[in-house]
């Protein structure tokens, strides 16, 4: 099937990455189905997928973790380097909080089994493309765990009341949208606010600044 390099309206254009040609095709028919959602393009491996992120520009990119050559950990590091703007959903098998951990703090929005209920894909989905992290409860505490056995990235202290109001909703899994909504604000008030909070915290991205306002006691 022909890739799209083009927008189409408000759909979420997704890319997907992974090896197995079986499971690209799996998710490609389910999401083929969903009138919000654009299967762009496919990948078979991080190197490939990093390429088709430049060329096709998707919203979101559906990414393993294991893959051979460039797995997806790399592939997350690279894309956060170029500053490509697509969000990451990992779509594993693998459960075990060493694969997954590392993944989250490369740059993912969250992550999803391979064994996920179609519908509750495409919600993830959306999800993410709202601006939302998906981080399931053990892989919370694990990377709050990873955190606390290193020195805090910056002071609560640091921040405006403004700065710690927009905090605890990302910590809530707000959007930026509904941030703004929440606030009475623009969105881009917010995404400067949630810019300030990133730099003054030294922290990289919205699911560091959630853990963050969740250990000091932040949230919304």
């Amino acid at each position: 099937m022909a890739e799209s390099t083009g927008r189409s309206g408000s759909r979420i254009r997704v890319l997907l990455v992974d090896d197995h040609q079986v499971v690209r095709r799996g998710l490609r028919t389910f999401l083929e189905v969903q009138e919000d959602i654009e299967v762009v393009g496919e990948a078979s491996d991080g190197e490939e997928g990093i390429a088709r992120a430049g060329e096709l520009r998707p919203d979101v990119i559906l990414m393993d973790v294991k893959m051979p050559g460039t797995d997806g950990i790399e592939a997350l590091r690279r894309l956060r380097e170029l500053a490509n703007p697509a969000r990451v959903l990992i779509v594993t098998s693998f459960t075990e909080q060493r694969t997954v951990v590392p993944a989250l703090r490369a740059g993912a929005a969250g992550y999803v089994y391979k064994d996920i209920d179609p519908d509750a894909l495409a919600g993830a989905i959306r999800s993410v493309h709202a601006g939302h992290v998906l981080l399931q409860p053990e892989v919370a505490e694990a990377l709050l765990a990873q955190e606390e056995q290193s020195p805090a990235a910056g002071r609560p202290g640091s921040l405006t009341d403004r700065e710690r109001e927009v905090l605890g909703l990302i910590a809530d899994g707000r959007s930026n949208r509904e941030i703004a909504r929440a606030l009475v604000l623009s969105e881009k008030t917010v995404k400067t606010h949630v810019s300030n909070i990133l730099m003054k915290l030294d922290l990289s991205d919205r699911t560091q600044a959630a853990l963050w306002a969740v250990r000091h006691g932040i949230t919304d």
